[in-house]
């Protein structure tokens, strides 16, 4: 080789210029050198290949998204794809119609594979998808919409407003909402449980509102004229049923126990709107409305007794068995059976247990047996499965008057006379003892209540009772109840007692002391107060005076005989069935005697009740408890009866101004006893302009009679 070449070969092995004349350039290389620049398109430069395509969901809502499926620039027939470049094989998704579509590239978004990634609307108008595409989606029929799944929605996908609107108020046929609420199909449906329908064959007798316009109370009479107390509740269809019954799952697994003191059923209501918003269930007001009101029913309220305990009308509910028709006493129509019967064993438990929890009670095998006071005061008697009661779990509750009855109340009930009330009302505010005595539901424990309501609103009150039963207004009042023992065994640990709370009120110094119901040894102690000159009064279980004064000194209470004169008056209350002018009978409560107790075994009868008038004859005019008054006061007793005419006087005026409730009344009594000429005289004169003959009120006197 001569100096020039070998020189020539170093400048290129140094530098790379040139090539080999003996090798063969790549087929790559040929084929991009052979190719016409006139193949790249003018419109979009050249961009340097991608090792991955980008598909839709991955692009930048700032960019123009490419098709995972083209290439770099418009592309031309010669031109293959990216995805067709690949040496991987690929795959395509069939569609309904036969054909093929070009396979979607692995995208990192969550996004399903048989929906098509969400892009903006700037985007999605400025993309031009190629002939190849256009062909693919016509060919590709519209996709139908997936049943939404019970998981959580985004939150720029959940509806704003969950609690139906007033323009959503018109409801939905039961097809449209099973078509938009289809993923509930595997729900497993529970409706509600109500009573059974009137029949077609009895009349409506009285119709009202307890809980409008969801539930009424139905008075019907059957063909045979046998009356019923039917609970009609709104129906829900067969869809409305299976979002309740997902409702209450979900409520019962999610739903916690506020920390603070919320009311119950507010706190119930916001929670089920926050689990239908969590889930982004749409329902439609008229439906929520129902599925809402039998959720709080059957979650927070009394169950399949929740619209019974609603109603003001009545007193005592009663389950006497299992697969037994329950029973109510109304105030108008007495003792009814209903239209609620519950057969089945576990349900029957189930509301019992519930019962007992709500009551804040245990029950079970082992202690079947419980009592105890509902949420609203109302007193809980039941028993569990067939441990004490054969024919399986009863219960018996005792509605709670919020608006308890006053003396006005019993005036309008004709229970007592205004004289009886004046009379009454002059001895309580001289701190006279009393017994009310009557049977069972006779009305005992109401009298009570009205009677308390006559002593002076600055009289200090301790109450004591099993259940509390008693309300009134006034603000030196000391509530007392008893407790169960907390042990199992016989020792009863932890247990009080009327007997222990008799005694701890001792303590108190008390002007009066109100046992609710006695029966034991707190009658002892309660007899040992009165003796002290404590106010007392008490209810008694006996039919009349003679009965009720014999009981005090026997077991268990062994009241000694010579504390029974320091008891004034005994009250005998009786629940009477009068026959009717169109046939039939209807029970009224009656006062049938006024007593007062001079001896261990003799009374004076101040009034008593004639039956064949319903009237009440007087004969106090020479009692001895007011001879008593006279003389430890100064007055004669002239003064005295004329006082009672005077009193008499103010409790029909206010009767007149229909003033009736407790917390109206009491200050209405008590401003009389503070001025009594101004309270009697604007009483006058108001009744004067009514048309009553306000000089024959106060000229009737009573007439005097032996005891009967």
């Amino acid at each position: 080789m001569s100096e020039d070449e070998h020189r020539e070969s170093r400048f290129r092995r140094m530098f790379g210029r040139g090539k080999p004349k003996d090798k063969e350039q790549p087929e790559s290389s040929k084929m991009a050198a052979s190719s016409s620049p006139s193949m790249v398109p003018k419109a979009a430069p050249a961009r340097p290949e991608s090792p991955r395509p980008v598909p839709f969901a991955a692009t930048s809502f700032n960019q123009q998204p490419v098709p995972s499926q083209a290439g770099v620039g418009p592309k031309s027939p010669s031109q293959p794809s990216l995805a067709q470049s690949k040496s991987a094989p690929t795959s395509a998704i069939p569609l309904s119609g036969g054909k093929a579509a070009p396979a979607w590239s692995p995208q990192p978004s969550t996004t399903s594979m048989t929906q098509p990634a969400r892009i903006p609307a700037a985007a999605a108008s400025e993309q031009k998808p190629s002939q190849k595409q256009q062909t693919v989606q016509e060919s590709r029929p519209e996709p139908k919409p997936e049943a939404p799944k019970l998981k959580k929605a985004p939150p720029e996908s959940r509806p704003r407003p969950l609690t139906p609107s007033a323009d959503e108020a018109e409801e939905e046929s039961d097809e449209a909402l099973a078509e938009r609420f289809r993923f509930l199909k595997n729900v497993k449906v529970r409706f509600p449980f109500n009573g059974t329908p009137i029949p077609p064959s009895w009349k409506v007798v009285d119709r009202y509102p307890v809980n409008s316009p969801f539930a009424y109370a139905v008075i019907a009479q059957s063909p045979l004229l046998s009356r019923r107390y039917y609970l009609d509740e709104v129906p829900l269809t067969k869809t409305e049923a299976a979002i309740y019954s997902y409702l209450l799952d979900a409520l019962e697994a999610e739903l916690t126990v506020p920390r603070e003191q919320v009311n119950p059923r507010q706190y119930f209501a916001d929670q089920a709107r926050k689990i239908l918003l969590k889930y982004s269930i749409r329902v439609p007001a008229a439906s929520w409305s129902k599925i809402i009101y039998f959720a709080e029913r059957d979650l927070v309220g009394f169950g399949v007794l929740d619209g019974i305990m609603r109603d003001p009308n009545i007193e005592d509910l009663s389950i006497d068995a299992l697969a037994k028709p329950m029973f109510v006493y109304h105030k108008g129509y007495e003792s009814l059976e209903t239209n609620i019967t519950i057969s089945d064993e576990e349900q029957m438990d189930n509301l019992i247990t519930r019962l007992s929890h709500m009551a804040g009670k245990h029950v079970s095998t082992a202690f079947p047996i419980v009592q105890g006071t509902l949420p609203g005061r109302h007193r809980l008697v039941a028993t569990f499965r067939r441990e004490v009661s054969p024919q399986g779990s009863t219960a018996t509750i005792r509605k709670f008057r919020e608006d308890p009855l006053t003396i006005i109340d019993m005036l309008n009930l004709n229970l007592m006379d205004y004289r009886v009330a004046a009379y009454t009302w002059y001895l309580m505010q001289n701190r006279a003892t009393a017994i009310v005595v009557g049977a069972t539901g006779a009305g005992k424990t109401t009298l009570l209540n009205a009677l308390v309501t006559l002593t002076r609103l600055n009289t200090k009150l301790v109450t004591i009772e099993e259940v509390q039963e008693i309300n009134i207004p006034h603000l030196n009042w000391t509530s007392l109840v008893s407790r169960e023992s907390y042990a199992a065994t016989e020792e009863k640990a932890g247990e009080v007692g009327l007997f222990d709370l008799v005694k701890a009120a001792m303590r108190m110094r008390p002007d009066i002391l109100c046992v609710g119901e006695v029966r034991g040894e707190e009658a002892y102690v309660l007899f040992q107060a009165i003796s002290t000159g404590h106010g007392g009064l008490c209810t008694l279980h006996a039919d009349d005076s003679a009965s009720a004064l014999q009981r005090l000194v026997s077991e268990p209470m062994n009241v000694p005989k010579a504390f029974l004169p320091f008891l004034d008056l005994v009250f005998v209350v009786r629940r009477i069935a009068v026959p009717t002018p169109g046939g039939g009978f209807r029970a009224i409560r009656r006062v049938v005697a006024l007593d007062e107790v001079v001896g261990a075994e003799e009374v004076s009868r101040s009034f008593r009740w004639d039956p064949r008038s319903d009237t009440f004859k007087p004969s106090y005019d020479k009692s001895p408890k007011l001879e008593r008054i006279a003389r430890d006061n100064g007055i004669n007793m002239e003064d005295i009866m004329k006082e009672i005419d005077r009193r008499s006087l103010i409790l029909r005026w206010i009767q007149q101004k229909g003033i009736r409730n407790f917390k109206e009344l009491s200050p209405i009594l008590e401003l009389y006893v503070s001025r009594p000429e101004e309270v009697f005289k604007t009483a006058s004169n108001e009744l004067e302009a009514k048309g009553i003959a306000v000089a024959e009120i106060l000229g009737e006197h009573p007439t005097g009679g032996p005891a009967q």
